[in-house]
C-alpha cells in the first residue's frame, strides 16, 4: 500500500493507518481518503484512490487514465449505490476501448481526417474512429499513468493528477503540462479542475468520460430520466460525426432541453441528426459567459430520487446516449452493457474545433494557461 508523504498540512488534519494497512488522512467530521493496489500496469503499481466526504459520498479513482472507477451517491432512502458505469477490475480497463470514466486528451471528442494545422504547420493525427481522430489518438490520456498527490483541502479529500505528455506524443506538438484535480465537496460534488501549459503552440481540450446512470446499478436505462439542458444552439453533424460548422438552434427540434424531458421521449424520432448519432451524440453550445462557473444540465431519476447538476467553466457539453452498447461488454457485477443504459455530458471545446474558425478556439500557446472546472452535483428530490 502507497503511503502518502507526511506534510505539515497532513499532520495537522490527523495522520492514521486503517486496520487493513491502506493509509488514511481523515478530518475530525470523517471525510476522508484512502488508497489501495489496484494493479499493474508497465512495470508500475496502479492505485485507486477512495474520497469520502462528510455525508458519507464515496468517489474511487485511478491514477491510470484519472479512471473514476465508481461513484456512490445516497437515493431518496439514503441507500448509496454506484451511479458510474465500468469494470470490476483493472484488466478490464486495459483492455477497454470506450474511454469509461478516463480523462480523454489532449484533445476530446473528433477531429476531421486527424488534420489540423497551426500557424501554417500541418499535422496528421492518429484516425482511431473511422476516418476521424477520437479522444487524443491510439493512446491517449485515458491510457497513461498520472503522478498522484492525496491531501485533505479544506476539510474535503482531494486527488491531483499530473501528467506530462512529450512533444510529437500521437502527433501533437509541445510539451503538455497537465493537472487533473479530483475534490470530493462537502455539498456532494465531484469537482473537476484541469490545467494545462506548453512550451510550443498545440492543441489541448480535456474532459472526464463518465458513463452516469443515476437510478443506480439496477436501473437498466436512461430513457425514462429526465433531463434540462442550459442550451440554445447545438452543432449538427455529417455522416461521421464531424460537426458541420453550423451552430443550429433548437427550437422545434428534438435537441431541444430547455425545459425538462424524459430522454426517451424522442430520441427515436423522425430527425436526420437523430440518425446519423443513433440517438444523442452531439455537441451542445452551452450559454452564458465561457470562463464562469455556470449550470448546464440537469438530471433527474424518478425512482431514485438522484438529481445530478452539471456546471462547467467550458463552451460546450457533448450529450451522448450509450447507442452503440450491444449487451457484449460485461460490466461491473457480471452486468451487460445494454443499449442506452448510460449516458455522457462530457464538457468541451466543440468537436473538430481546429478545422472551423467560427468555433471556440482549442489552441494553447507558450506562456498561455489552458484552465477550467467541470462540477457534477448530487442532490434527492422528495416525492
Amino acid at each position: 500500500m502507497k503511503c502518502f508523504k507526511t506534510t505539515l498540512l497532513a499532520m495537522t488534519l490527523g495522520l492514521i493507518m486503517t486496520t487493513t494497512g491502506m493509509t488514511s488522512i481523515t478530518t475530525a467530521n470523517e471525510a476522508s481518503i484512502t488508497d489501495r493496489s489496484f494493479g499493474t500496469f508497465e512495470g508500475q503499481p496502479v492505485s485507486l484512490f477512495k474520497l469520502i466526504n462528510q455525508s458519507g459520498m464515496t468517489a474511487e479513482i485511478s491514477d491510470y487514465g484519472g479512471i473514476v472507477v465508481s461513484l456512490k451517491t445516497a437515493d431518496r432512502n439514503g441507500k448509496l449505490e454506484d451511479v458510474v458505469l465500468g469494470y470490476d477490475d483493472f484488466k478490464a480497463y486495459q483492455d477497454d476501448q470506450g474511454f469509461f470514466g478516463a480523462i480523454t486528451g489532449r484533445y476530446a471528442n473528433r477531429i476531421a481526417k486527424g488534420q489540423f494545422s497551426i500557424d501554417g504547420d500541418s499535422y496528421q493525427l492518429a484516425t482511431n474512429n473511422g476516418p476521424n481522430h477520437l479522444h487524443g489518438g491510439n493512446r491517449g490520456f485515458n491510457k497513461r499513468m498520472w503522478k498522484p498527490t492525496a491531501r485533505m483541502l479544506d476539510g474535503q479529500p482531494q486527488l491531483q493528477l499530473q501528467y506530462t505528455s512529450p512533444d510529437g506524443e500521437e502527433g501533437f506538438p509541445g510539451n503538455l503540462n497537465v493537472t487533473v484535480t479530483y475534490t470530493l465537496t462537502e455539498d456532494n460534488g465531484l469537482q473537476i479542475h484541469y490545467h494545462a501549459t506548453t512550451d510550443q503552440t498545440t492543441l489541448c481540450n480535456l474532459t472526464h468520460h463518465g458513463y452516469w446512470n443515476i437510478g443506480g446499478p439496477t436501473s437498466t436505462s436512461i430513457l425514462d430520466q429526465e433531463l434540462q439542458l442550459d442550451c440554445d444552439q447545438f452543432t449538427p453533424i455529417d455522416e461521421t460525426s464531424i460537426p458541420t460548422g453550423e451552430l443550429r438552434d433548437v427550437t422545434g427540434t428534438p435537441f431541444d432541453f430547455r425545459t425538462t424531458k424524459a430522454i426517451g421521449e424522442r430520441i427515436d424520432a423522425d430527425n436526420p441528426q437523430l440518425k446519423i448519432g443513433r440517438g444523442y451524440d452531439h455537441n451542445f453550445v452551452i450559454n452564458g459567459d465561457a470562463g464562469t462557473l455556470r449550470p448546464v444540465a440537469r438530471l433527474h431519476d424518478k425512482k431514485s430520487g438522484r438529481v445530478m447538476e452539471l456546471l462547467t467553466t467550458d463552451v460546450g457539453v457533448q450529450f451522448y446516449t450509450g447507442n452503440f452498447f450491444d449487451g457484449k461488454a460485461i460490466g461491473k457485477n457480471n452486468s451487460p452493457m445494454t443499449h442506452r443504459i448510460a449516458l455522457c455530458l462530457e464538457c468541451q471545446r466543440f468537436p473538430d474545433s481546429p478545422n472551423h474558425a467560427n468555433f471556440p478556439s482549442a489552441t494553447l500557446r507558450p506562456g498561455e494557461v489552458y484552465e477550467k472546472t467541470t462540477v457534477y452535483r448530487f442532490s434527492v428530490e422528495k416525492r
